[in-house]
């Protein structure tokens, strides 16, 4: 729970500027409208409370299903092990994670008002389940990526390990991080475009509803591939430094802490 939590908190705080960039280029009203540069930590209160519990309940979830599977280098299971851990953990953090990616997501696009006050409006306009909007999106985003980056981890920590003839070193394990994140991150771009237009669209509109292929086929019809890979580049930024700083902090921290 420490170790991820910490590792949670570091990554989300210290590249909360790119994830605004990020969120602004998938934005329906375009970059420049939504803010631009300016406002970058515009949504970081509610990043903040909810990154130590979201990262928490994520490890604690992959740890305890991957412990109860069979796994281990020797075991061709193991991927299949991870696969099944990783996307146990997402669908219990994103519980966290959706209320906190919605309340942050429109404040990055709205950099004039303040966290408090967004979340005091969405209560009132929608009741909790518009904190709630995008959950399945989220799920549907967060599930392949880790499908993608948590086996494609600890495969190249096993042959990093296997390489060198010991268990690797925190840094190597960030190092593989940051590759099996960036990897992850381009090819679930489209899921993750669709997921910040259905946060932030209107109540009432067709993409409120939630649903991923339609608003897939929205973007596609009117912003072709550009617009399915916006903000591909800071988003691949992000996640691996996210990659390197939130899977090597995790691991420095569990090693300290057991």
């Amino acid at each position: 729970l420490k170790a991820g939590g910490i590792a949670g908190v570091c990554v989300d705080l210290i590249l909360f500027p790119l994830d605004t960039v990020k969120t602004r280029l998938q934005s329906p009203q375009g970059f420049r409208k939504a803010g631009g540069f300016r406002g970058i930590y515009a949504g970081v209160p509610s990043t903040a409370i909810g990154s130590f519990p979201n990262a928490a309940a994520f490890f604690i979830t992959y740890e305890n299903v991957k412990s109860v599977l069979p796994h281990g280098s020797s075991s061709y299971l193991s991927p299949a092990t991870h696969m099944v851990a990783a996307s146990l953990g997402e669908v219990v953090a994103c519980l966290i994670r959706v209320p906190s990616e919605v309340i942050k997501q429109r404040a990055q696009v709205s950099p004039s008002s303040s966290t408090l006050r967004i979340l005091s409006h969405t209560l009132y306009q929608e009741g909790i389940q518009g904190l709630y909007r995008g959950y399945k999106s989220t799920v549907l985003r967060e599930i392949p990526f880790s499908l993608v980056q948590f086996p494609l981890w600890e495969s190249l920590k096993d042959l990093w390990s296997w390489k060198q003839g010991h268990v690797v070193d925190s840094w190597q394990s960030a190092v593989c991080g940051a590759f099996a994140g960036g990897f992850a991150a381009v090819v679930t771009t489209p899921l993750d475009v669709a997921k910040t237009r259905i946060m932030l669209a209107k109540a009432g509109s067709s993409n409120a509803s939630g649903n991923v292929l339609a608003a897939l086929g929205g973007i596609w019809r009117t912003q072709g591939l550009s617009g399915l890979f916006a903000g591909v580049v800071p988003r691949m930024a992000a996640i691996s430094l996210g990659g390197f700083i939130f899977l090597g902090t995790y691991e420095k921290s569990r090693q300290l802490l057991l």
